[in-house]
C-alpha cells in the first residue's frame, strides 16, 4: 500500500493523508466544467477585478436563481449591501474549489459571505459526469462535508477578515422520507460543527420553507428542489438579519 501526503487547506489540518485504496472522494477533488460554464466562472474574476464588494453569495443553482425567481428579493434586500452573486446552476463543492483556486473573489475582500452548496453532491449519485471522464458519480454525506470544509479553508487563507455565513443544505423531496432529504440533513449535522462563532457562522433554515408536517410545498419549491418567488421572499427574511449583523 503506497500513502501519500498531499497538502490542503482544511480549516487548520495541513495535510490530508490517505491509501491508494482509499475511495475516492470526488467533493474535495477539484474540476471544471463545460464552455458556458467557463463563462460564467470568469464573469466572476471580471466581477472580482473591479472590487467593491461587500457581500458575497456563492453556491449552486439554488443561490444563482438570486437572477432568477429571486431578482426582485435581491433588488430590495442585498443590491442596496454591494452584493454579488457568484452562484452556478450545477455545481457541486468539487467546482466550487476549482473556481476558488482560479479566480474567484480575487480582488475583493467582502465583510461577509453566505455559503450554500453540497445539494447536487447528493442528487448527482449515479450519475456519469463528463467532467470526471463519464466516471459514475458517488458521495456520503461525511465526503461531502469535506468538500464544505475546503472551501471554507480556502476562503479563510484568501480573506482571513471575511465573515462566513455557511447554510445548512436546503431541504428536498416531497417529505422527510426522501432519501436525497435524508442525506442532506446528514451532511448538515457534520458542517454546522464548521460554526467557531467567530468568523464561521452556521445557520439552517430549512423549516423556512416546510409545511408543519415535513413537507415541501410546490408552491415553495415548484420542483421539490428550486425555489420559487415566494421562497426567495422566505430566504430573505430567515436571513436578513444575521447578514447585516455580519457587515457591521
Amino acid at each position: 500500500m503506497n500513502i501519500h501526503r498531499i497538502p490542503l487547506l482544511l480549516l487548520g489540518l495541513a495535510t490530508l493523508t490517505f491509501a491508494d485504496d482509499a475511495p475516492k472522494n470526488y467533493a474535495v477533488n477539484p474540476v471544471p466544467r463545460d464552455a458556458n460554464w467557463m463563462k460564467r466562472h470568469e464573469s466572476f474574476n471580471e466581477r472580482s477585478k473591479k472590487g467593491d464588494v461587500d457581500l458575497v453569495f456563492l453556491g449552486d443553482s439554488i443561490t444563482q436563481g438570486w437572477e432568477g425567481r429571486g431578482k426582485e428579493a435581491w433588488a430590495k434586500a442585498w443590491a442596496p449591501l454591494k452584493a454579488a452573486n457568484f452562484g452556478i446552476g450545477g455545481d457541486r463543492t468539487e467546482h466550487v474549489i476549482w473556481r476558488l483556486q482560479h479566480g474567484n473573489f480575487d480582488g475583493i475582500k467582502p465583510k461577509a459571505i453566505v455559503l450554500m452548496i453540497g445539494t447536487n453532491n447528493t442528487g448527482h449519485k449515479g450519475r456519469p459526469q463528463n467532467e470526471l471522464n463519464g466516471a459514475i458519480y458517488d458521495c456520503t454525506a461525511e465526503q461531502t462535508a469535506e468538500g464544505v470544509k475546503t472551501i471554507i479553508g480556502i476562503l479563510r487563507a484568501k480573506m482571513p477578515d471575511t465573515k462566513i455565513l455557511l447554510l445548512g443544505i436546503f431541504p428536498r423531496g416531497a417529505n422527510s422520507e426522501d432519501a436525497f432529504r435524508k442525506q442532506n440533513e446528514a451532511t448538515n449535522a457534520i458542517i454546522s460543527k464548521f460554526d467557531d462563532g467567530a468568523k464561521v457562522f452556521y445557520m439552517d433554515i430549512g423549516k423556512t420553507f416546510l409545511q408543519p408536517d415535513g413537507t415541501l410545498s410546490k408552491e415553495i419549491m415548484p420542483d421539490l428542489l428550486h425555489l420559487s418567488n415566494k421562497g426567495y421572499d422566505l430566504w430573505v427574511q430567515a436571513i436578513e438579519g444575521k447578514v447585516k449583523e455580519l457587515l457591521k
